[in-house]
């Protein structure tokens, strides 16, 4: 019985060895996967400040993204100053979005829950372009950025993927229907961006609860991270109405499955 068990144990320590995982490492419980420009960044500032909750000190860890080829001794060393007891979470809005990121994410933890910021579609795709031209990732005027984003994506360029996205980043139901097919729906949470700005109280609770962490008071008023500087409200509207003919499907499919309704 004894040759049985060391046996088991070899086994064990074996395929442990094998993946790279040691018994001491620890992993996200949690998990915020977007959209980008959908208010992660605010919702991270509110995380930070729960006792209950550790978060890396980058905000976006890229484990599954960017930096997948790394072993996962490198993704629990970004928690190796969590507390006994603390939840762990990753924000890093890339996920929804990265093709691979849901398979990855259901291989290394399963169990993790998964939260979805969705904002209207439009105002998200306008958000990320503004984003980009000031952070100096995109050189194209709005009109032509645009319109080139479909070739600079068929291009392959992991760059043109993360940062010229607009339009496709905003295609909610493709993306998390690759979740979706690989997590029970229990395990994700989806929100409306704009609801959680409007009722941070309510949807604050809805995140904790379904975490597993206490309820915290809210610490504080909201602020709007990477809000830019209104840009998005001087757009011709002309091409606003095309990019909501482009997005329609998208607020139908997002209103009929989920309950989200941005009005148009």
């Amino acid at each position: 019985m004894a040759l049985m068990q060391k046996v088991r144990n070899w086994k064990i320590s074996h395929f442990v060895r094998k993946i790279g995982i040691r018994f001491s490492e620890r992993l996200p419980n949690f998990l915020v996967l977007g959209t980008q420009k959908g208010g992660t960044t605010s919702l991270q500032k509110l995380l930070m400040q729960h006792p209950q909750i550790f978060l890396p000190t980058c905000k976006e860890v890229q484990y599954f993204t960017l930096n997948a080829e790394k072993p996962v001794s490198w993704y629990s060393d970004h928690y190796r100053n969590a507390k006994k007891g603390q939840l762990l979470g990753d924000i890093t809005p890339y996920y929804l979005f990265h093709p691979k990121a849901a398979t990855q994410i259901q291989a290394l933890i399963p169990k993790a829950r998964l939260i979805v910021l969705l904002r209207d579609p439009v105002e998200r795709a306008l958000s990320q372009y503004f984003h980009a031209k000031r952070h100096g990732f995109e050189t194209l005027n709005l009109e032509d950025a645009f319109d080139a984003e479909e070739k600079r994506i068929a291009s392959g360029d992991p760059f043109n993927h993360q940062k010229h996205s607009y339009i496709s980043r905003s295609l909610y139901i493709k993306q998390l229907s690759r979740f979706e097919a690989v997590f029970p729906k229990e395990q994700i949470l989806i929100l409306s961006s704009e609801e959680f700005f409007n009722n941070t109280e309510k949807i604050w609770r809805k995140i904790l609860s379904f975490i597993g962490a206490k309820i915290y008071p809210l610490p504080g008023p909201l602020s709007k991270e990477n809000a830019g500087n209104n840009e998005a409200t001087k757009i011709d509207p002309e091409f606003r109405l095309k990019l909501k003919n482009a997005l329609k499907q998208t607020t139908r499919e997002v209103k009929a499955k989920y309950g989200i309704d941005w009005g148009w």
